[in-house]
């Protein structure tokens, strides 16, 4: 099996230390260790950038337009972030990468994209408005407002739990209610308290 650079870790015991301080050392050198596969890319650089992007933007479009109200609270882009590099560090763990290198470099593109959407939404209002929808409103003085609630694909019992945990038994005393970008839903009650 090659190594690095045609060096490979000596079998011999190192008697540094009698008193066993070094015994983890004296393991490492026992070890026929291949540095090259260990931290050389088993691909190339750019094709696993590329893999990385392309992955990011599929997730992000597929959460951003199809699941947002199964997200609650979490942001898109965080969920989105904590899959992909979770898949990425367990294949560079199992050796299902062939280096360590190949893991670290996909997740540094995944965490390149996140942080670059992320300064570009606080940066450009307009960016913000494409990556963060619109709050929908769903009740509107205590009436359901039915056509936004299947644009979301949204039942009235699914809403009505959601208003129920905010502590509202009844639509009357809702002023309105929406469906924010994250896909909470947030609501709003009258100022008297109605």
């Amino acid at each position: 099996k090659p190594c690095f650079n045609g060096w490979r870790a000596p079998r011999r015991s190192l008697s540094l230390d009698p008193s066993g301080k070094f015994a983890w050392l004296k393991f490492i050198a026992n070890q026929d260790i291949d540095w090259a596969e260990l931290f050389i890319p088993s691909a190339p650089v750019a094709e696993t950038i590329i893999r990385g992007t392309l992955v990011y933007w599929f997730l992000f479009l597929i959460f951003r337009l199809i699941i947002k109200r199964d997200i609650g609270s979490v942001a898109v882009s965080d969920l989105i972030v904590v899959v992909i590099i979770a898949d990425a560090a367990q294949n560079a763990m199992a050796a299902d990468y062939k280096s360590i290198t190949d893991g670290l470099i996909l997740i540094s593109t995944i965490v390149f994209w996140n942080f670059l959407l992320d300064w570009a939404a606080y940066r450009f209002r307009w960016i913000e408005r494409v990556l963060a929808p619109k709050a929908l409103e769903l009740i509107k003085d205590g009436r359901i407002l039915h056509r936004n609630l299947r644009r979301e694909f949204l039942t009235e019992e699914e809403l009505m739990r959601k208003v129920r945990e905010s502590g509202v038994a009844d639509l009357s005393q809702i002023q309105a209610a929406y469906m924010e970008g994250d896909g909470t839903i947030s609501v709003v009650k009258p100022k008297n308290g109605g």
